[in-house]
């Protein structure tokens, strides 16, 4: 019994918080648009029993998704996205990689202090975060007098509101995530192996390329899935941070569900974007288990 309870909890705290609210918003997208509170109307109608289920699967459509592929601003917002949180994923991968490694080769007494520092910035309200940033980078901000006083610059560079603020934005907000998983991937590897590619002749860059990295790799792919995911739907730092020209979902589902008040259609949107980031990871997933079944 306590076993099955064990395994009971994350199952019903998955179904709670995301099956539910997932076949929600599905349903929402294969309604109807309409001018009332909330806008749409549904065509599954549960006070008729079976007979509505009927009705419903009976006219099922999807024109909202159809709609989708309609307008390019959709496809464009979600190759847009993709392209965003995938460079940014990199950049976090290229900061946060040194500096993982280095805190698992830290003394041990300073490792709980270098982790501290690490998660320090989540003890400050995320918006007011990127509203320092949107400080630092403006044309009067930090970053720029600093340039101009060092004579680097002779005059300000415009920085905010442009895509390179995004990648700072996001690059910051989610290095954390890219962090902590390597690091407790690289505190876990046997210092013996490196020296023993040592004593066979292996120079260090050698021996890190060839023990270090694939032996971190399991953190990585971790770290990279837990920066590019929340990424691709990020609103908060391309709407403060980027400028108009900045396209990603995440905005385009708050002007439609906010401004434009087409639930349905937003509703659709959400579903794709669900989609396209689940079906990777369920593939990897299985990749993963048939290259540990062939292992074993």
């Amino acid at each position: 019994m306590r076993r099955l309870i064990l395994i009971a909890i994350p199952y019903v705290w998955l179904l709670a918080l995301f099956l539910i609210p997932f076949f929600i918003v599905v349903k929402i997208s294969l309604s109807d648009v309409a001018l009332a509170r909330p806008p749409y109307m549904p065509q599954l109608d549960w006070s008729a029993g079976w007979e509505g289920i009927r009705n419903f699967f009976a006219a099922l459509d999807f024109e909202n998704f159809g709609f989708l592929t309609t307008d390019d601003l959709y496809w464009k917002a979600y190759l847009s996205s993709l392209q965003i949180a995938g460079i940014s994923t990199l950049l976090t991968l290229i900061v946060g990689f040194p500096i993982a490694y280095g805190m698992a080769r830290a003394p041990e007494h300073w490792r709980p202090t270098l982790m501290m520092l690490v998660i320090l910035p989540f003890w400050t309200s995320f918006l007011i975060r990127v509203y320092a940033w949107m400080g630092i980078l403006s044309q009067n901000g930090l970053l720029n007098g600093v340039l101009m006083s060092l004579g680097v610059i002779g005059e300000p560079l415009t920085i905010l509101n442009t895509d390179v603020a995004v990648y700072i934005g996001i690059v910051y907000t989610y290095l954390p995530f890219m962090i902590l998983p390597i690091y407790a991937a690289l505190e876990k590897l046997d210092s013996s192996l490196l020296e023993a590619a040592e004593d066979l002749g292996c120079s260090r860059l050698t021996a890190f390329w060839l023990i270090t990295v694939p032996l971190s790799k399991q953190g990585v792919i971790a770290g990279c899935f837990l920066v590019f995911i929340p990424a691709v739907g990020e609103f908060v730092i391309p709407s403060l941070l980027g400028g108009s020209e900045t396209l990603m979902i995440g905005k385009v589902l708050y002007e439609e569900f906010f401004s434009n008040r087409d639930w349905p259609v937003a509703s659709a949107v959400a579903v794709v974007l669900l989609l396209i980031l689940v079906i990777p990871i369920v593939l990897f997933q299985r990749n993963e288990q048939k290259q540990r079944e062939a292992e074993g």
